[in-house]
């Protein structure tokens, strides 16, 4: 890129730095248990399709035993026109949660639902069903990691108070399994987000009070209440950086096997989510599709637990000699190296065979696009200003370089995430391989990494297949806290720089990700707060991109 473009790209970031609205606003407080103690974790909706939609409530009895629920849902918020009801029944083996999956239902509605227990209502939610046939416009709502004692859940809020949002799809991280003492938690007792139970969650009861404590979260509340929810898993629902048998904050030694972690954390979010377990014999298999009539295929993927192999260490491939760059690209060339698995991406590719739609969105956790940058900073051998500085003194000066400048500068471009599809170059490769032969337009929406980008995908063989749009995280820290001492417009200017897919990037900030599918175009507008650790937050609008479809047109262009 050229030092014009490179400097236009800078003053464009520091404007949307600068950017916030003037009004602030204050964030509600915590949800008053004593309001509606019986339904103090509201109700939720999921997994629409065009004649059922999934709705949720948790009941919190005085008593133990099985607690009888009504359930309807109408056409209008004052119940007059019921399309649909029944009662169930609840008990302490599912944590008092009630699930139903409503059918008969008409497609392409806006609905209402409420419960009844114990002679007294739950709040109301609005839901929606999934249209048919012909659609003009589509918006969904994207959230990623979202960390309960890192600050307060504005973007949840931010998305609750609009009503042009059809759904949202969060991608994971939902919530995170670290004890008072782990990530992202130094501010939780000034906050009063002090995580519960106290210690790290391995046991099926410490991911259902874990849940609880999230649910209680008024902006959480607000946002399940406002619309239906389709949703993924990542890691931290389970335990960070967790692969297909194991993951990197599980010590079998002293926290027992995995699969019974796994068995149990799995048990809390089918309990607790709206989603729709196809066969309870399986609870692990959450990949599924979401057809938005003509216009919109959304096709969850299950990057973590179905097919993952475990994820490549970079220390492992230094000795003697230094870093063995063969060992490790032989490593990461190898065909059979899993991240779908063979069944998931059968499937995938089976979806993505029948879709009929404008666009193929891949509703998934981590980055797709591809992010290399320059070993020295991976490996933490260099300070991101210091190596931009010596990039500039060899374009100036390249004769007062010294002999370690130069191996520094030498030194290849690596990717930067190995948890991420980097990690898993041949699964990528067949994902894009699928699309391109397919003619699909493809957006891949991903979370993650706390931190907003946008990415152009293209083959290994450099045919353009489509985009990457990333949602920033709710709450949890991104790159700033990696980089303390550097500006953070500045580092993410750099990284737009270095990484030539890469369009946009955030690196600093919290919020969500509005995706908007039209026939004529797909665009993503990010949208951010200005600070989570204070309940007074401004919002500060981010940019929005777009692309367009048609083979020519799979490119990020403005908006």
């Amino acid at each position: 890129m050229s030092h014009s473009a490179s400097f236009s790209r800078r003053t464009f970031l520091r404007g949307l730095g600068a950017g916030a609205l003037a009004l602030s606003v204050v964030r509600p407080g915590m949800a008053d248990s004593g309001s509606n103690p019986l339904f103090r974790h509201g109700v939720a909706s999921g997994d629409p399709l065009a004649d059922r939609v999934v709705i949720w409530t948790r009941i919190s009895p005085d008593s133990v035993g099985p607690v009888a629920v009504l359930w309807e849902v109408a056409r209008d918020p004052d119940f007059s026109s019921i399309l649909q009801a029944g009662q169930t029944r609840t008990h302490a083996g599912i944590d008092f949660t009630v699930k139903i999956d409503v059918e008969g239902l008409p497609a392409g509605a806006r609905l209402f639902y409420r419960f009844n227990a114990l002679g007294r209502h739950s709040p109301t939610g609005s839901t929606r069903t999934l249209p048919r046939g012909s659609v003009d416009e589509v918006r969904l709502a994207v959230f990623s990691c979202a960390n309960y004692p890192a600050g307060y859940f504005h973007a949840y809020a931010e998305a609750a108070r609009r009503s042009d949002i059809f759904a949202s799809v969060h991608l994971g991280d939902y919530l995170y399994e670290y004890g008072r003492d782990g990530y992202a938690s130094e501010d939780a007792a000034t906050l009063g987000r002090e995580v519960d139970p106290a210690g790290e969650i391995l046991a099926l009861d410490d991911y259902r009070r874990r849940y609880a404590q999230y649910r209680s979260d008024a902006d959480l509340q607000a946002l399940h209440a406002a619309m239906p929810m389709i949703a993924v898993w990542d890691d931290h629902e389970i335990s960070n950086d967790t692969w297909r048998e194991g993951a990197e904050n599980h010590e079998p030694a002293t926290e027992g096997p995995f699969v019974r972690r796994r068995a149990a954390a799995l048990r809390a979010y089918h309990e607790w989510m709206p989603t729709r377990l196809a066969n309870p014999a399986f609870p692990g298999r959450i990949y599924r599709s979401f057809a938005f009539g003509d216009l919109l295929s959304l096709h969850m993927l299950d990057t973590r637990l179905t097919g993952r192999d475990q994820q490549l260490d970079y220390a492992t491939y230094f000795g003697p000699a230094g870093f063995d760059t063969a060992a490790f690209a032989a490593d990461l060339a190898d065909p059979a190296r899993q991240l779908l698995g063979t069944r998931q991406s059968d499937w995938l590719a089976g979806q993505l065979a029948r879709s009929a739609t404008t666009w193929d969105l891949l509703g998934q956790q981590v980055l797709m696009g591809r992010m290399n940058i320059p070993a020295p900073l991976v490996l933490g051998q260099i300070s991101f200003s210091d190596y931009s500085a010596l990039v500039v003194q060899a374009q100036t000066a390249p004769g007062t370089l010294t002999p370690e400048q130069l191996e520094i500068l030498a030194q290849p471009a690596i990717p930067y995430n190995l948890d991420a599809w980097d990690g898993y170059a041949v699964a990528r490769e067949t994902v894009l391989e699928t699309a391109r032969a397919l003619d699909k337009n493809l957006v891949v929406l991903a979370g993650d990494t706390h931190n907003a980008w946008a990415s152009d995908l293209a083959t290994a063989g450099g045919v353009a297949v489509g985009v990457e749009f990333a949602t920033p995280g709710v709450s949890s820290p991104g790159l700033e806290e990696y980089f303390p001492t550097e500006d953070p417009l500045l580092v993410a200017a750099g990284l737009a720089d270095i990484i030539a897919p890469l369009q946009y990037a955030n690196t600093h900030q919290r919020g969500y990700m509005l995706v908007t599918a039209t026939h004529e175009a797909c665009e993503a507008e990010w949208l951010f707060v200005d600070t989570v650790k204070s309940q007074t937050y401004q919002p500060v609008q981010g940019p929005i991109l777009r692309t367009l479809p048609g083979a020519g047109n799979r490119r990020i262009v403005p908006a």
